[in-house]
């Protein structure tokens, strides 16, 4: 093993969701730029990016997202609270995402034409919840590599379903066509009412090879 798997080893198993944070801890705007620019390399269908992020800092608002999560403490006492988003018409980018391939010249104009009316038909040929499905699908796979370059970074977080989307919806300004996923707690863990990890299933429990 290596020192990089090393390292990789000791993020995941260290990675907790943190119940409780030190008030009053700042996270720069230039170290959350950090942590996005390493997100960004998550995987999406078709490259279609469909997350979307809104970092909550501002104290006065922080509250109200307080108050839309059920009043938990942890986004009181948080760094900042993460609403993630997953676009659910993505798929209507696919001209855009590829455009930087055309103007190099790694995709002609016809396989550009026909991969931008693939990936369109697609998505259609499948309706809207399988729309909705994939935005939380890319959603949640951004979410966990953020979550897991924050704790290298030296933060911890916290993912939560604890809140009312609609009431979040509004208090963000968050468009029609992207659906809340999930909100993450970001800052430094107060570990003075430490518990021990949750019970893991042994592997045995939870793969299977070849068939169910």
């Amino acid at each position: 093993m290596n020192s990089n798997e090393h390292d990789l080893t000791a993020i995941v198993k260290s990675r907790r969701s943190a119940n409780k944070f030190i008030p009053g801890v700042e996270i720069q705007d230039k170290e959350l730029e950090e942590i996005f620019n390493l997100t960004k390399f998550a995987p999406s269908a078709f490259n279609l990016q469909h997350t979307h992020y809104v970092v909550v800092k501002d104290s006065a608002l922080k509250e109200q997202v307080y108050e839309a999560a059920a009043k938990q403490y942890k986004v009181r006492t948080a760094s900042a609270v993460i609403l993630v988003l997953g676009k659910r018409d993505a798929h209507k980018d696919a001209g855009t995402m590829n455009e930087g391939l055309l103007n190099l010249g790694v995709l002609s104009k016809q396989e550009y034409d026909r991969l931008v009316s693939d990936t369109i038909g697609f998505y259609e040929n499948r309706g809207e919840a399988f729309m909705r499905e994939e935005a939380i699908r890319s959603a949640s796979l951004s979410a966990m590599q953020m979550m897991l370059i924050a704790k290298d970074r030296g933060w911890d977080t916290c993912p939560m379903i604890g809140f009312d989307p609609e009431a979040m919806r509004l208090l963000l300004n968050v468009p029609d066509n992207y659906d809340p996923v999930m909100l993450i707690a970001i800052g430094k863990e107060d570990t003075s009412s430490f518990r021990p990890r949750g019970y893991r299933k042994p592997v045995g429990e939870f793969v299977s090879y070849n068939r169910f």
